[in-house]
């Protein structure tokens, strides 16, 4: 019985999600960033600083895993799905790390958005 070669349809989903994911994660950042938060409680104010937050950590860990050189388990045929894993769970610590305020850029910018509002 011989196997079937999915690397490029699972790449394709994987490449897909990943560029409808991020147009949605810029979409609602376009958003957030101009809307007026003259009238937004504290707790408004707060998740968004972690939304940006979370974000930007995201970004980081997307360029540093970049530094990591391919191995042949990256550049098999399921390297489509572990990327697609890869993105997720960089996306969960990037999300875990903000609410244990691992940076620290949410409170920072929290705190300047309350001094300009």
């Amino acid at each position: 019985m011989s196997q079937i070669d999915i690397s490029g349809l699972t790449s394709t989903y994987t490449d897909y999600m990943n560029t409808t994911a991020q147009n949605a994660i810029a979409e609602r950042l376009k958003k957030t960033a101009t809307a007026d938060y003259s009238d937004a409680t504290d707790e408004e104010l707060m998740k968004v600083c972690k939304e940006f937050e979370s974000y930007f950590l995201e970004q980081v860990f997307k360029e540093m895993q970049k530094t990591v050189p391919e191995t042949e388990y990256t550049s098999s045929s399921t390297s489509g799905l572990v990327n697609f894993f890869k993105e997720s769970t960089i996306q969960d610590l990037a999300s875990k790390s903000t609410e244990q305020n691992s940076l620290g850029l949410a409170q920072m910018l929290y705190e300047q958005m309350k001094r300009n509002i």
